[in-house]
C-alpha cells in the first residue's frame, strides 16, 4: 500500500485530523487494538460502546456498537492493513469474510509517530469514494468529533502509562509458531521466565479458562505463581499473573506479522501506580526482555 504523506490527501475526498499527543505511541496503539481500552474513549461523551470486535490482522473484523443516548448504532469493517505500533488502515467497505457492505462510507488511515520524551504524533485520514461523502462526514463533526475522542484517547493513554509496562521485540519465526510456544504445554515452561530461571510447573491448562501454576526457581530463590487465562486465539494471549493471591497484574501480549517473522508486544498492567514503580525498581522491564529472549531462542530454533 502506498505510504501516506500530504502530496498523497485529496482535499476534495479525503478529511485529516493531526495531533501531537502526551503519550508513548506504544500505548496510544494499545488503546486502538485492545478491546479492554478502547471503549474508554473511542466515541466522544457522554455517548458510549456498548461494544467492540477487534481482530488484528488484514481481513479481521473491525465491529463497534454505539450507544447513542439509549440508541444502538453499529459500525462493521475489516482492517486492511496492521503494521504494530506504527499503522492501522480499516474499512467499513467490507465486513468480516470480504463480505462487501451494503452503503460503504470511509476508509480510515491512523498513524503512530515517536517525537520523543513520551510524546507521539497522531493521525488520522478518512477517506471517502466522493466529495459528496467526504462533505457529509465533514458536515457530521468530523473535525469535532475525532478532536474530541483525540484528547479522550490521550487522557486515557496517559492513565494507562502511570500503572502499565511495556515491552516489545522482533521474534524471526512466523506468527504461529510463536503463538505454538505459547499454547504448548510441553513448549511454554522451556522458555517462560528471565534468563536463570526454571518453571517447575504443578499443574497446567493453556486455554481460555484455563490456569497455569508453577514455581519460579533460580538464583537461590523460588517465586510462586498463577496465571488464569483469559483470551488465547488469533495471535493475542491474556492472562491475571500473581503469585496465588489478589491482587493481580493484568498481562496482554500481541503477536503481529512483522516481514517474514512477528513482532511481539508484551503489556503488563499493575493494579497502581505503586506497583509498577516497585517493579521498576527490581528490573521487572529487564526480566522481561530476558523472557523474550528466551522464548526467541525457541521460536527461532
Amino acid at each position: 500500500m502506498m505510504e501516506l504523506d500530504p502530496q498523497n490527501l485529496d482535499p476534495a475526498t479525503d478529511l485529516e485530523l493531526v495531533r501531537e499527543l502526551k503519550a508513548p505511541k506504544a500505548l496510544l496503539w494499545a488503546c486502538w487494538t485492545d478491546p479492554r481500552h478502547l471503549p474508554h474513549w473511542f466515541v466522544p461523551k457522554p455517548h458510549k460502546v456498548a461494544s467492540c470486535e477487534i481482530d488484528l490482522r488484514v481481513g479481521g473484523a473491525c465491529n463497534t456498537t454505539f450507544d447513542i443516548e439509549g440508541n444502538l448504532m453499529e459500525n462493521k469493517g475489516v482492517y486492511l492493513e496492521v503494521i504494530p505500533g506504527e499503522k492501522l488502515v480499516f474499512t467499513d467497505t467490507y465486513e468480516a469474510g470480504w463480505k462487501p457492505a451494503p452503503e460503504p462510507f470511509m476508509t480510515a488511515i491512523v498513524t503512530f509517530e515517536d517525537l520523543g520524551e513520551g510524546r507521539s504524533r497522531y493521525r488520522a485520514v478518512a477517506r471517502h469514494r466522493n466529495p459528496e461523502a467526504a462533505e457529509s462526514h465533514r458536515k457530521m463533526g468530523f473535525f469535532e468529533g475525532w478532536g474530541t475522542v483525540a484528547g479522550q484517547l490521550e487522557a486515557h493513554a496517559q492513565e494507562l502509562e502511570t500503572r502499565a509496562m511495556v515491552i516489545t521485540r522482533h521474534i524471526a519465526a512466523p506468527v504461529e509458531k510463536v503463538m505454538r510456544c505459547w499454547t504448548d504445554p510441553a513448549i511454554l515452561p522451556k522458555w517462560f521466565g528471565p534468563a536463570g530461571y526454571d518453571c517447575k510447573t504443578k499443574s497446567i491448562d493453556l486455554r481460555e479458562g484455563g490456569e497455569w501454576t508453577f514455581d519460579m526457581v533460580g538464583h537461590g530463590q523460588v517465586w510462586p505463581n498463577r496465571h488464569r487465562y483469559t483470551v488465547m486465539r488469533d495471535g493475542r494471549i491474556s492472562f491475571l499473573m500473581d503469585g496465588g493471591e489478589e491482587p493481580s497484574m493484568e498481562v496482554t501480549v500481541t503477536l503481529a506479522p512483522e516481514g517474514a517473522g512477528t513482532r511481539i508486544t508484551q503489556t503488563v498492567m499493575f493494579p497502581d501506580a505503586a506497583g509498577k514503580v516497585a517493579a521498576t525498581g527490581y528490573g521487572a522491564a529487564e526480566k522481561g526482555m530476558e523472557t523474550l529472549g528466551k522464548l526467541a531462542a525457541v521460536a527461532e530454533g
